[in-house]
């Protein structure tokens, strides 16, 4: 660094002593500047503990705290002795492989299985032979009542992506390593195809496998008048997790600001760390992960995120602009939304599609990134499953391919004359 070259200038004899002070000083400003800036650039050190044996396998590729993405893998430090299952509601389809797989869990790699409890009361599933003979061995909870927190070891997903975002709901702080698997209809989320599942769990059991750190958002509402907001509040359930004033949530897709009901534009004021931003004019915003970017953001016109870049996208819905675009953020800043005071209305606000509820004149809604991701398993890698995903998914760039020179070519000296010839019939026809 500079600082230490000029304690001897000797080295610098053409140089005054007033350049040399002029330097020193361009210098330091220089290195508060970078301190400023890697403050709000760096995205927070994820949390590497993930339920009570998953954890980060520590690698010597770390660049300022982060672990290179290419080397996250699995590591158990004690083998994984209970395993949590969610599946899709609703799902005939998924009923078989449920049970083919937690009587597999149980039985051959003697696992405490949990489930939510509302699955137990399936009358689809308790049709099931094979279902009703292991239905006592399995452990159950109650979402909204029990914590899981320590509890579980794994997760496996049997569905489509709301099963991932219904686990995230879940474990509001440390995530144990989740499997999803494709049973849904999208499935962008979910990278495993359950054909093979015996083979595939015992190597993730095993500790073979690489991981996707999801970012998630941690979400806190701030109330001017609690009392106001406990009578007015017309969405209340005593099983939301939101409930409380001031109270977090982390979503794993997006939080999404809209007008609700109103026929009037939506005027929402956009801070960041503090700082007023814009005043966004339309049918609502999107604060997304980059996980959620290929969710409700893509389809708002926001662009596609790999979910190991450190960022927060913010994502107009129908501006009442020609060049509001969406923007993309540093991970380590904090956004703040708020119902501008000239608006007309009141704003709603939901948490990955869930426990939505209304934002009023002085209310707030502040947005940071969480130390807490969700250790997604990956198929292959983090780069196969995601552009494996677009490609499956969401059709990215597909389109008929260009014919080469030599294919042209080749069409052009077989069948130019006859074309002339037609060329020319087609003009006789004509007259």
């Amino acid at each position: 660094m500079f600082p230490k070259l000029f304690q001897n200038t000797a080295f610098f004899p053409r140089q005054s002593s007033l350049q040399i002070e002029e330097l020193k000083r361009s210098e330091e400003n220089n290195n508060r500047s970078l301190l400023r800036r890697t403050r709000s650039l760096n995205a927070p050190s994820p949390f590497q503990q993930f339920g009570p044996c998953g954890r980060i396998m520590k690698n010597s590729a770390m660049v300022m705290q982060i672990q290179d993405p290419a080397s996250q893998r699995l590591t158990w430090y004690k083998p994984p002795l209970t395993v949590l299952v969610i599946k899709k509601v609703s799902d005939a389809s998924v009923l078989a492989p449920f049970v083919q797989l937690v009587t597999w869990l149980l039985q051959e790699k003697n696992m405490v299985v949990w489930v939510e409890s509302a699955v137990l009361e399936d009358s689809q599933l308790n049709e099931v032979a094979q279902f009703r003979d292991i239905r006592d061995k399995l452990v159950t909870f109650k979402d909204g009542r029990d914590d899981l927190t320590d509890r579980i070891d794994f997760i496996v997903c049997l569905g489509g992506d709301g099963t991932l975002l219904y686990a995230s709901l879940l474990f509001q702080q440390s995530v144990p390593p989740v499997m999803a698997f494709h049973l849904g209809s999208l499935g962008f989320l979910t990278p495993f195809r359950f054909d093979s599942f015996q083979e595939q769990l015992t190597s993730v059991l095993e500790g073979h496998a690489a991981l996707t750190l999801r970012s998630r958002l941690r979400c806190v509402t701030h109330r001017k008048s609690d009392k106001r907001h406990q009578s007015k509040h017309v969405d209340a359930d005593p099983d939301d997790h939101l409930n409380a004033a001031h109270k977090s949530i982390l979503v794993l897709n997006e939080v999404v600001i809209d007008r609700g009901p109103s026929p009037y534009l939506s005027n929402i004021d956009l801070f960041l760390d503090g700082k007023y931003i814009t005043s966004v004019q339309g049918d609502g915003l999107i604060v997304s992960t980059p996980t959620g970017s290929t969710a409700y953001a893509v389809a708002a016109g926001a662009s596609m995120i790999h979910p190991s870049v450190p960022a927060i996208m913010v994502t107009p819905i129908c501006p009442h602009s020609l060049s509001f675009r969406p923007i993309v953020v540093p991970a380590g800043v904090e956004l703040k939304i708020s119902v501008s005071p000239e608006s007309r209305n009141t704003s709603w606000v939901s948490f990955d599609g869930r426990n939505r509820q209304e934002l009023f004149h002085g209310d707030s809604l502040r947005v940071t990134t969480s130390i807490y991701p969700m250790p997604s398993i990956c198929a292959q890698d983090q780069i196969s499953d995601w552009f494996a995903s677009l490609a499956d998914g969401l059709h990215w760039n597909v389109r008929k391919r260009q014919k080469c020179l030599d294919e042209l070519s080749d069409l052009t000296a077989s069948g130019s004359e006859d074309t002339f010839d037609e060329f020319e019939n087609l003009k006789l026809y004509d007259v």
